[in-house]
């Protein structure tokens, strides 16, 4: 943020700049210096190549940056450009209270790309609250004209419109006036205030209750523009990156530099004590990266570690952060506490989640870190449990929505939620989901039927069901294959829990393996489980059945005299085995959790390597629909760059079982695979954090 001009033609009476504690403005350059402007690129480029930066953000700010005028304004941005590296993008905003801006300056900015954000309270008579002339004029129409200037004449430099809450005005009036103006985009700001300096409240959750009626017709229109208040609450609370300084663990990224070149923290410090944002440093004297070691420069960077322990013990952190870093303050505490907003920021959460039906699963932090480091806990592998319980439920609601009332969603309501929970869990369910949620004109194949009796029967009910007979059969899910030759339908009877179907010719029993006191399902019935790299195989034969008993008993034995911390977290994930034709071979599916593909190999260590592998790679595809680990505004995210962190999370425990055997060995690729997707570019911050843990493992074998 650069301080192009440090004095200001309103006097809005809420401005942190002038209004609150810190008062370095009054000895400041009114204007920086071309001069200083060209040490400033200088500066910045010397931090892009040092650091490796493609692209900087940089924003023209004030006081009111437009003071400067024209040509000065030009002689800045020149003297930007010219001093940064050829290969290092700069993306260039300025900040304005719009009542100068006029087609001088736009042509100005089209000229050099400048995007124009613009500061708007609402309506008239919310922006006329606070933002006045000094003589108490208004400057409402002026701010007016110049956004429609922008939206009509100059469309590819409006960047959206800034608005301070102030919660005697009318939300939806504010919200409707700030929507009238097409913005690109719009920043709902809390006034400036601290613990020391708390803002003007009438109750307990008075800014949480004003923005949640924003949100509520936000939503019900459709989110017509992106709001980054909502937008940053939404993606973090579906694993994703922050979207705003003030919310969210995304380390901050900020730096000032005032008129007359010196370093200062973010400038919204300010309104803590007078000399807070300073850091006594410039950049005639120092670089960015010495900048960057200052504490409270770093202090910003910390995410978790970086907020008080009453946050740390928050269950909305990830999506809070702990507020903006400023309106923690409190003198004797310091910044070492949780925002003035806190009870505001927490209902706001809590609300958004509720409306976008967010999944309650929270993942710990350390239960995350768990799983990244190699096995997981089993209490981190049934928080995956539930995640999946969540999808699945959702997606056959979903189908229910599709298909509108039927016999088989009355049974179904009939039957206690937890029982229809655990029928639902079958793994090949979601499978039926999601293809037929895809392709809704597919004719009934009858699983939702099958579900029905499935459930009734466990519930030792009593029911009658027609059911759509396919391939000349009828399967009932962990249940079994009822041969119905000749006919399209037929009924299934429940009667105190025993399945009778009529016309069934043979029923073939499902059957399981017994390996370790936990129970496999052997599905080599089920017609969607064909959705592996093999072809399914076929029913097993009774000798086949004893084979695969024998091998999976020396293969479970090996993995826990080996790696025994690895069978509790098997018993939790895995639940299913799918015989597949052909060579020796695991796999499994995102849609499938709990399953896996095994073509049975001709030793049990190698059907350990089978196991722990596609189980591995199961366990990521659970985190990976539960939290966002790649950045999807990056160009580099792609189902490459996810493979690749799916194969080397399957290395983990390929690698630790092999450097177990005696003259155990390491697979280096895993690490270099690791490096790769470190330097990707494509990871969110959560998605760091797991990769580098896993690195950790690897650096820890390695040692």
């Amino acid at each position: 943020m650069l301080k192009v001009h440090s004095r200001c033609d309103l006097a809005c009476d809420h401005c942190y700049v002038y209004e609150h504690a810190d008062q370095s403005w009054r000895g400041k350059p009114v204007t920086m210096a071309v001069e200083t402007m060209a040490q400033v690129a200088a500066r910045i480029g010397e931090h892009a190549r040092s650091q490796g930066l493609e692209r900087v953000h940089a924003v023209l700010h004030g006081g009111e940056p437009l003071l400067c005028g024209p040509e000065r304004l030009s002689a800045l941005i020149r003297a930007l450009e010219s001093g940064l590296p050829g290969d290092c993008e700069l993306d260039l905003h300025i900040h304005t209270n719009g009542v100068l801006l006029d087609r001088r300056f736009c042509e100005l900015f089209r000229a050099h790309g400048v995007k124009v954000g613009i500061s708007l309270d609402g309506d008239r008579a919310a922006n006329d609250r606070h933002r006045r002339y000094r003589d108490g004029r208004s400057s409402f129409d002026k701010v007016a004209r110049a956004i429609e200037l922008l939206r009509t004449g100059y469309p590819d430099l409006y960047s959206g419109l800034l608005c301070t809450i102030d919660v005697r005005n009318d939300p939806i009036a504010v919200y409707d006036a700030l929507v009238s103006h097409d913005p690109p985009a719009i920043d709902l700001l809390l006034p400036h205030a601290t613990w020391d300096d708390p803002p003007f409240r009438a109750g307990e959750t008075d800014y949480a209750d004003w923005l949640a009626a924003i949100f509520d017709k936000w939503l019900a229109d459709g989110r017509p523009v992106p709001v980054r208040t909502f937008d940053s609450i939404i993606s973090t609370s579906q694993g994703g990156p922050a979207l705003t300084e003030s919310l969210g663990l995304e380390p901050s990224d900020l730096l000032v530099v005032e008129t007359d070149g010196t370093f200062e923290q973010a400038d919204s410090i300010k309104i803590a004590f007078d000399g807070a944002p300073e850091t006594g440093t410039d950049v005639f004297r120092h670089s960015i990266d010495q900048v960057a070691e200052h504490e409270g420069v770093a202090a910003r960077r910390r995410g978790r570690d970086g907020v008080s322990a009453t946050c740390r013990a928050c269950p909305v952190l990830e999506s809070c952060g702990g507020g903006l870093f400023a309106h923690r303050y409190r003198t004797g505490s310091g910044f070492d506490n949780p925002s003035v907003f806190c009870a505001d920021l927490k209902e706001l959460i809590e609300h958004v989640q509720r409306r976008i039906s967010v999944p309650r699963h929270i993942v710990p932090h350390a239960a995350l870190r768990s799983i990244a480091a190699g096995q997981g806990t089993v209490e981190a592998l049934t928080i995956l449990q539930r995640g999946q319980r969540s999808i699945r439920r959702a997606l056959i609601t979903a189908v229910r929505d599709q298909v509108g009332p039927s016999p088989e969603w009355d049974l179904l309501r009939r039957v206690e939620p937890a029982i229809v929970d655990d029928v639902f869990g079958h793994p090949y369910n979601r499978v039926w989901a999601v293809g037929r949620l895809r392709h809704p004109d597919r004719r009934d194949d009858g699983r939702l039927a099958a579900l029905a009796c499935v459930a009734a029967a466990r519930a030792g009910m009593s029911a009658t069901l027609r059911v759509p007979v396919r391939d000349g059969a009828v399967f009932l899910p962990t249940v079994g294959r009822y041969e119905v030759p000749d006919a399209s339908e037929t009924t299934v009877e429940i009667r105190s829990g025993e399945v009778t179907v009529e016309r069934a010719t043979a029923v073939r029993r499902v059957r399981f393996l017994d390996v370790g006191g936990h129970r496999l399902l052997v599905e080599d019935q089920d017609p969607l489980r064909d959705r592996h790299r093999r072809p399914a195989a076929g029913r097993l034969t009774d000798e086949q059945a004893g084979h695969w008993q024998a091998m999976f008993d020396a293969a479970w034995d090996l993995i826990a005299t080996r790696c025994p911390e690895y069978v509790p977290t098997l018993t939790v994930a895995l639940s299913t085995v799918v015989p597949v034709e052909g060579e020796p071979m695991g796999s499994s599916v995102r849609d499938a959790f709990g399953s896996v593909a095994v073509a049975l190999p001709p030793d049990p260590e190698t059907l350990c390597l089978l196991l722990l592998r596609e189980t591995q790679r199961m366990k990521l595809g659970g985190v990976l629909d539960m939290l966002q680990l790649f950045d999807d505004r990056t160009s580099t995210v792609s189902a490459d760059t996810e493979r690749l962190l799916s194969d080397s999370y399957a290395r983990l425990a390929v690698t630790d079982f092999r450097r177990r055997r005696p003259g155990g060995q390491t697979i280096t690729e895993a690490a270099t695979d690791v490096d790769v997707i470190l330097a990707s570019g494509s990871l969110t911050r959560l998605g760091r954090e797991f990769v580098e843990e896993m690195r950790g493992t690897l650096d820890a074998w390695s040692a």
